[in-house]
This record gives C-alpha cells, structure tokens and sequence, in this order.
C-alpha cells in the first residue's frame, strides 16, 4: 500500500539501536562464544550447530581456501586486479567465475546423493543397487556425475580427512555411504577408479547435516573467497600491471612445507 503499512518479512536479521540479533541471538553475545563456521550455519541454517558440527564446518572451510593459482576464478580475479582494479571488483569477478564446471559440483553432487536416497526409499534398495541404478539412468540420459575425479589428484587427500573427521564426530551418516556406493558403482560403469573428490565429500557431508543443495555451492564459495583476496593482493602488490597471464607457467616460491606444532 502507498502508506507503507504492508511490510517485507525477513527472519534472519534485525536491527534496532543499539541491537543486532542474527536469528534471534545478539550479536554481541556470540561474539567470542561460538565460530565463525557456527555463525554461518547458524545465518544459513537458522540454528545453532553443535560444537561437533562447528569442527567439521571449519575443516570444509579449511578444505576449499585455496587451489593454487590456475583455477578460473583465480585467474579471473588476478587477470581483473592487473588493471588496476578494486580488491572487491577483483574478488567479485572471481566470485563471477565460480559456476556449474567450477565450484558447482557441490550442489550438482547434493542432487545426485538425494535422489539416491529418495530411490532407496521408494524402492527399498540398499546404496549400491540404487547407486548403479541412478547411474545407469545418469548414462543414458547424458548427464555427467559431479564429484568425482579431479584434473590433478588421482586420490584427493582432503577427501580422506574430511570423512575421517566426520566418522570421529559421530557425522558421518548415509550419504556417506552413498558417495562410496556411487564412487564403487562409477568404477564398474567406466572400468577405472574415479575417486571421490573434495566437492563429492563436501556434498555428502552437507546432505547428512540436512543443508539444502540451493546453498551448497555457497560453502565453496565462502571457502574460497579468503583465497581470492590473497591472490589479487599479490597481483597488485608484486606483478606488473596489465600483464599477460599464463594460466600454467607459474612457479610457487613460498615458504617450505611445514609441520603444526
């Protein structure tokens, strides 16, 4: 109405003076109190996780921080900072880059492990039976499995943590047991081992914690972002401006490998 009395409703955030309370909890209170991967599920999720919860977010997080200088969002956001722009034109046109072949197989994966349960349900199969179905399907249609391979890694080693940990914390459910059904199953489809990557774990693992694939995408993107700021600053503070970037003739020069204390 022109009076304003019909108002927009929101439920994750409201502000007063002096107040702010993000899904009914102040702000001031949580500060120092819980993480920062907490208060994302808690502003995503709309409740506060478990201590358990918080840990594996955190390694999720950890996970997908960086993947060094060649993937297109970086290249993107380096190639955008050369020009002299903004850090956050520069990030946000790395962000820009980040889609369905990149950064996007979190949620095609979280798709691909609820259909699967949903066919066991309705079908009363056990994972593997209704893994092999689902790709059988998946074949004849066309459509490619997300999750599972990687350009570089024939065995992703954050994979292998990320389950591990999940498993310590009592976590890990069955879409776990889902990716490695559908991980066997891809193996007897293609005649060669296709590993679950880090996109495949992060899937099964926001399927078991009840996060909606709409979001998924948004834990790598969240992830990432801290990476791209590192490497547009680089690009502005050690490269020459309006380079010509080669996406694979690069040398890392940091620091050694290093053990936490």
């Amino acid at each position: 109405m022109a009076d304003g009395s019909e108002k927009w409703m929101t439920a994750v955030t409201d502000v007063r003076p002096n107040r702010i309370v993000a899904r009914g909890y102040a702000i001031d209170e949580l500060m120092g109190r819980i993480t920062f991967a907490q208060a994302i599920y808690l502003i995503l999720k709309g409740e506060l996780p478990s201590s358990a919860v918080g840990r594996l977010l955190d390694a999720i997080f950890v996970s997908s921080i960086d993947h060094g200088a060649s993937p297109p969002s970086v290249l993107t956001a380096r190639t955008v900072a050369s020009t002299g722009a903004d850090l956050n034109d520069a990030v946000a046109a790395g962000v820009l880059a980040i889609s369905r072949l990149h950064g996007g197989a979190i949620e095609e994966a979280q798709r691909t492990y609820l259909a699967i349960d949903a066919k066991m349900e309705a079908k009363g199969l056990g994972e593997e039976a209704a893994a092999r179905e689902a790709l059988d399907e998946m074949k004849a249609q066309g459509r490619r499995v997300s999750g599972f391979g990687h350009r570089l890694h024939t065995q992703d080693p954050r994979t292998g943590r990320l389950f591990d940990l999940a498993a310590e914390l009592g976590l890990a459910g069955k879409h776990v047991l889902i990716a490695r059904a559908v991980e066997t199953a891809l193996a007897a489809q293609l005649g060669k081992p296709l590993p679950i990557n880090v996109d495949g774990a992060i899937a099964a693992l926001l399927c078991d914690l009840g996060v909606p694939p709409e979001i998924g995408n948004a834990f790598f993107i969240i992830a990432r972002v801290p990476g791209l700021v590192a490497h547009v600053h680089e690009e502005k503070t050690r490269m020459k401006p309006m380079r010509r970037i080669d996406p694979v003739n690069y040398a890392y020069d940091g620091p050694a490998d290093r053990k936490l204390p």
